[in-house]
């Protein structure tokens, strides 16, 4: 959230700088981002001086330059060449001198001592729109010389304004913060506790409102709870248009557009006081007047965005008579009942709404606004009045013709009342560790505007604001004293308190976590992290992620975000495409996230639990694509392949202990994979990985057009397995590795896997390892053949291994082979 220095200085007496600010308001828990200087003019107009034409002469090498000399006060006349058409003698006019820099960004430019046409020019005189003051292109400023002091700056003539802008992260719970008074609040706490005094606001003063019934009708249909408060003042005789400078520039300088008088009032006193407003056109009303209840299902309006939106029967709106919707209640109002140029009567609405009700409407409607924000996090419905007051003050100073028409309409059935909270002073020493002096908890608590209504001993009854909806008991209360008092006042206790007890599943998870993601990344890998939320889109014809097992969102965003995950492979694919739009080449990328499924329950027990049919699993999605060595100079052009995929899975699983032998291989037909999937099954039979080439069905989709392999994880059955491996220290072999190749001829179809499974069951001691260096199909083979070379290593670690004993190992292996796979030797 942006706020103005200068502004927040209107309501508090300080002379710390905007840094000073910044850290004080850091140090109380609204923490500050950053600080931006804004001007009224972009560049502040500055090295510019009011200047006077003193002489001015026709070029003599051209037909429409001028050569003048310009007095800027002090020193010699300057003499400028310029081409605008209206200079003359006589007049005032805005000078750039040598060195000032004109524009912003890469349109700037700076101005130089320069020849034209053979005269020499130092400077510029200079249109509206070269320095930013207006659109007139035509010529050049002229001005009065008798209205104007020759030589004085610029930005002193134009008024140019400046202001410090400090961007402070508002927490979800401190809505009361999301204000210029609130932040006010804040800091005059922090100076009360700083100078050990009470530092007290300035607040603006308000107009009286007659005691008198509003003159049209407003009607609250709306149960109390859906509407705790709504207000509504008749203000007439108004001349819609532009608001003065110092209202543009405020709200310009935190980001908001300036729309009207009205309208920017109404912002105003949004970001003054953190209280939503809207004003309608009475005109476009009628006198019938307004009436607050809930749409009808299906019932339209267009927004002041110039959408038509569909309503649900559970939206708030404000209504004319005919029922017609102006607005929707705490989001947005209509665009046929907002002020134009043309308003001269408008009713004037605050009001106070559930924060569920306004969340869920905004959510139907996907839309975010400054009034649903605040509305969302529970707002004080004391607060309108003091707003409603405020912007009617406003209104009647700076709109031209307007008075206020009758007094308030107030629908207010339930008065809410201060939050009342006991406070223990021995129970605050105790939580914090030390005793905070008794006059710094009292001052504290004033500056929060929290009353102590009652004292017993050490016991305090307070009373807490309702804007403070986060301050409802006795923690909070010490919480805020402690923002306040300063974490960094708490001495550090002489005693050290250790935590001894074991780490759990969850710790050790956590922990191969990290260091699977260390190795992924010391592979190359990057880490993305995608929406659990997607597409629905996504997975319409897929069987291998059915579109009937998704956990849809009663209220979704958008289209883009109707379902959870059922597969971390989409939004993989979604950063991939975003990157090769950007000319990357190389994509090695790692998400650790969960995914989401349904399946109807087939039991009438299970039936009976909403639950039951939901799932959730933790996945670690792999995605490989494109160059895996790409104008290397010791390496040659290289693609990464499937089996480079395969390789990092086994890697990662081999890392947290689990080995080959408890590893099983099985192609399976997925539809989302081509032309095979490859599934990595524990010995007991559950799915530890799914792997292959992403379909090309599938990549055309995302707009990817080269192949892109895939990786998903089960992450709960590795966490299993890996809880049982205990790691062994082994000595280091002392007797060699014995290797032995085998040239195999086998079936087309037959995998590595199946050797290397069948050579680890006939040899389960002395088989170390067992390798593929060469594939070859093609000429000289039968059809329907290929030939497999495989290296494999045998070692005894008792004794060195005779030939005997190897040769009878690698008969056992080529009969088994042959017996069970049709392998033959080449």
């Amino acid at each position: 959230m942006n706020i103005s220095y200068k502004w927040l200085r209107d309501y508090i007496d300080t002379d710390l700088s905007a840094e000073e600010v910044s850290r004080a308001l850091t140090s109380i828990g609204l923490e500050t981002g950053g600080i931006e200087e804004v001007e009224s003019v972009q560049g502040g107009l500055r090295g510019l001086v009011i200047g006077e034409v003193l002489t001015c002469e026709p070029h003599t090498n051209s037909d429409h330059l001028h050569v003048t000399t310009v007095s800027i006060g002090s020193g010699e006349p300057l003499s400028i060449v310029c081409g605008a058409p209206n200079v003359a003698a006589g007049k005032a006019v805005v000078v750039a001198t040598v060195g000032t820099v004109l524009g912003e960004g890469v349109d700037s430019f700076t101005i130089k001592k320069s020849k034209i046409r053979g005269v020499e020019s130092y400077g510029m005189l200079c249109s509206e729109v070269e320095i930013g003051v207006g659109e007139d292109n035509s010529g050049i400023i002229l001005l009065d010389p008798h209205e104007v002091t020759i030589g004085m700056s610029a930005a002193e003539y134009f008024g140019v304004q400046h202001d410090e802008v400090l961007e402070v992260d508002i927490t979800p719970n401190r809505v009361d913060a999301t204000s210029h008074l609130g932040v006010a609040r804040d800091l005059a706490a922090y100076l009360s506790q700083e100078h050990k005094q009470s530092v007290s606001l300035r607040l603006p003063e308000l107009p009286e409102i007659p005691k008198q019934p509003c003159p049209v009708p407003v009607v609250v249909e709306a149960a109390e709870s859906l509407v705790p408060r709504f207000e509504a003042l008749v203000i007439r005789g108004l001349r819609v248009g532009p608001s003065p400078e110092w209202l543009r520039f405020r709200l310009e300088a935190i980001g908001l557009r300036p729309i009207n008088n009205v309208v920017d009032i109404t912002n105003y006193v949004l970001h003054e006081c953190g209280q939503p407003l809207h004003a309608y056109d009475l005109g476009r009303v009628g006198e019938g007047g307004l009436r607050v209840r809930l749409a009808e299902e299906g019932q339209s309006m267009t927004t002041l965005d110039g959408v038509e939106r569909k309503l649900s029967a559970e939206d708030i709106i404000i209504a004319d008579a005919s029922g017609t919707a102006l607005c929707l209640g705490g989001v947005m109002g209509g665009l046929d009942s907002g002020t134009t140029l043309e308003t001269t009567d408008i009713i004037l609405e605050a009001a106070n709404f559930n924060p569920s009700s306004v969340r869920r409407s905004a959510r139907r409607q996907g839309l975010g606004t400054d009034s649903s924000f605040r509305f969302e996090r529970g707002l004080d419905p004391n607060r309108t009045t003091w707003a409603l007051r405020r912007a009617a003050g406003l209104i009647t100073e700076l709109v031209e013709g307007a008075y206020i028409d009758g007094g308030i309409a107030d629908h207010y059935p339930v008065v809410a009342e201060p939050y009342v909270v006991g406070l223990s002073l021995e129970r605050m020493r105790r939580l914090v560790g030390q005793e905070i002096p008794e006059a710094d908890v009292l001052r504290i608590l004033a500056a929060l505007e929290i009353e102590v209504l009652e004292r017993e001993g050490d016991h305090l009854r307070l009373s807490v604001p309702r804007y403070r909806v986060d301050v409802t008991r006795d923690v909070d209360v010490i919480e805020e004293i402690m923002r306040i008092y300063g974490y960094n006042q708490v001495a550090l206790s002489g005693y050290v308190h250790a935590n001894l007890s074991s780490q759990t599943e969850a710790d050790r998870s956590y922990q191969r976590r990290l260091l699977l993601s260390e190795q992924l990344v010391g592979a190359g890998f990057s880490e993305i992290l995608c929406n659990s939320l997607s597409a629905e889109a996504y997975y319409t014809g897929l069987e291998t992620y059915p579109a009937e097992a998704l956990v849809r969102l009663m209220n979704p965003l958008s289209a883009e975000l109707g379902v959870m995950r059922q597969t971390l492979l989409f939004g993989g694919l979604a950063s991939i495409g975003r990157n090769l739009r950007r000319q990357q080449h190389r994509f090695y990328f790692f998400e650790w996230g969960n995914c989401y499924s349904y399946r109807k329950p087939t039991s009438e027990s299970s039936a009976s639990d909403l639950l039951s049919g939901y799932s959730e699993r933790s996945c670690l999605g792999l995605w490989i694509a494109g160059s895996r060595v790409e104008r290397h100079w010791a390496h040659a052009d290289e693609a990464c392949s499937p089996f480079e995929l395969k390789a990092h899975v086994e890697h990662l699983l081999s890392r947290v202990g689990i080995q080959p032998a408890q590893l099983r291989y099985e192609e399976v037909l997925l539809d989302a994979f081509a032309p095979k999937a490859l599934q990595i099954r524990a010995v007991d039979g559950r799915l530890i990985a799914t792997l292959g080439v992403v379909s090309a069905e599938i990549t055309r989709r995302m707009d990817i057009d080269l192949e892109v392999y895939f990786a998903e994880i089960e992450w709960a059955v590795v966490q299993a397995l890996a809880e049982k491996h205990r790691p062994e220290i082994k000595d280091l072999p002392k007797y060699p590795v014995v290797r032995r190749d085998l040239s195999l001829l086998i079936d087309a179809e037959t995998s590595f896997a199946a050797i290397e499974a069948i050579a680890r069951g006939v040899e389960r001691k002395l088989l170390r390892r067992c390798e593929l260096f060469d594939v070859y199909e093609g000429k000289n083979l039968p059809a329907g053949k290929k030939s497999y070379a495989v290296a494999f290593y045998l070692q005894d670690t008792d004794k060195t291994m005779s030939d005997k004993q190897i040769d009878g190992i690698m008969s056992r292996l080529q009969q088994a082979l042959e017996q069970k796979l049709g392998a033959s030797l080449r």
